[in-house]
């Protein structure tokens, strides 16, 4: 089951900037665009993590985190561009685990969602290891094992295929799997998908009936399983 992260925030701009960071970190993600949405997807999506912008339409950050609190436990980080130590302290009293001031660096924020879950026993470390018939894709220690073989394979091919492997049957653009493997600030060419994937085919085509990395023409690529 992946992890869970609300999102509290009524700028769809900063919305989407910390969706994309957490989803690439392997979270799920709810959006809320005002306070008192927040608290109904704390109620009936169960995050494992609370991020919680504090100028909100309908129902501040506050009063939000307050109305979480008599229900919930779940981790709660603020972040808000009220950088005043007496909002610091109101925050982290009213029971906010973490308090963050924009603008914020992404690769910080992602780095204080760990450190929260860490601190109130949250699950962080999950395993990266997926087993299909005949294939073993072993992301902790980047080992590819096909029909009981282990199989030399390059990171970024590592990457893909596990990205892939790990939603089967849904389909990726080019540009999404080098937005989510290679990463945002990578500019290269899409052909590199396709040059990838055909490296991977190499290795795994015909060896099981189960499952197949296929392309959806016109659209992108899937990791296709059959019942």
């Amino acid at each position: 089951m992946p992890r869970k992260a609300l999102v509290v925030e009524d700028d769809p701009n900063i919305a989407e900037l910390i969706r994309l960071y957490l989803e690439k970190d392997g979270f799920e993600v709810h959006i809320a665009p005002d306070g008192k949405k927040g608290i109904s997807e704390a109620r009936s999506y169960q995050p494992n993590i609370i991020l919680l912008d504090i100028m909100l339409p309908e129902a501040d950050g506050w009063e939000v985190c307050r109305e979480v609190r008599e229900f919930c436990d779940v981790p709660i980080i603020f972040l808000t561009a009220k950088g005043e130590t007496f909002d610091k302290v109101k925050g982290l009293e009213m029971g906010a685990d973490d308090y963050i001031v924009k603008p914020f660096d992404t690769k910080e924020l992602i780095a204080r969602v760990h450190a929260v879950m860490r601190r109130k026993g949250e699950t962080e470390e999950k395993s990266q290891k997926l087993c299909f018939d005949k294939l073993i894709i072993n992301l902790d220690s980047y080992e590819l094992i096909v029909d009981g073989k282990k199989i030399e394979t390059p990171p970024k091919e590592m990457e893909l295929l596990y990205h892939l492997a790990s939603s089967p049957n849904r389909v990726y653009t080019r540009n999404q799997l080098l937005d989510e493997v290679w990463g945002f600030d990578y500019f290269g060419d899409s052909r590199t998908v396709d040059v990838h994937i055909k490296r991977l085919r190499d290795k795994l085509d015909n060896i099981s009936d189960k499952w197949t990395l296929k392309t959806v023409w016109g659209v992108g690529y899937k990791f296709e399983t059959m019942d």
